[in-house]
């Protein structure tokens, strides 16, 4: 299962999230997810346990409690939905008047 987990301290590194569920269960992996541009965490990350009965029971245990003086927020993650193109009509080259 995939459990997302958002509020997380900025110094955290995916060592922490993977110990923190340990607890629970396998954990298959953990990351937290970084600005592309500044490497900086954006506050949330992902675990995968295999187990779904760990998984639930690290969900049901860690919501809403405090992980490095912040109060997290743990839940299945949602599948991604893949959003349509939002830009209109795309030419190439800069020329204004038509192709």
């Amino acid at each position: 299962m995939n459990i997302y987990v958002s509020n997380l301290g900025f110094s955290l590194m995916n060592e922490d999230l993977k110990s923190l569920f340990s607890s629970y269960g396998e954990v298959a992996s953990a990351n937290i997810i970084n600005d592309k541009f500044t490497g900086q965490s954006r506050g949330f990350g992902f675990v995968e346990m295999p187990d779904t009965d760990q998984a639930k029971a690290a969900i049901a245990g860690l919501d809403q409690s405090t992980f490095d003086g912040r109060t997290i927020k743990v839940n299945e993650a949602k599948p991604r939905e893949s959003k349509p193109f939002a830009g209109g009509s795309y030419k190439v080259g800069g020329n204004r008047g038509g192709w």
